[in-house]
């Protein structure tokens, strides 16, 4: 494996992992802010209030990407296969 090759897939890896983390990401920064803009209209300040709605709002996205999960992580899984394989014959 070349330095060029290895490169090219750390890369991708890091692309990856963009892609992968940043659905959940988002719904959580957008539950804490709506949470959050509620919180500040009716003055009531408790944090379960803000942990809670966003662990389940994280949760149900990462239960309804699941398939996009899979699709993507077994796509990403044969390239790094079939990079190997070229690599090594």
């Amino acid at each position: 494996m070349t330095t060029v090759m290895a490169l090219e897939l750390v890369q991708k890896s890091l692309i990856m992992v963009l892609l992968l983390t940043a659905p959940p990401l988002l719904v959580s920064l957008l539950v804490g802010l709506v949470i959050s803009l509620l919180q500040a209209a009716t003055q009531v300040q408790d944090q379960m209030i803000t942990f809670v709605p966003r662990m389940i709002a994280v949760f149900l996205s990462l239960l309804l990407l699941a398939p996009w999960y899979v699709n993507m992580i077994t796509g990403f899984a044969g390239e790094v296969i079939t990079a190997m394989a070229k690599a090594v014959g």
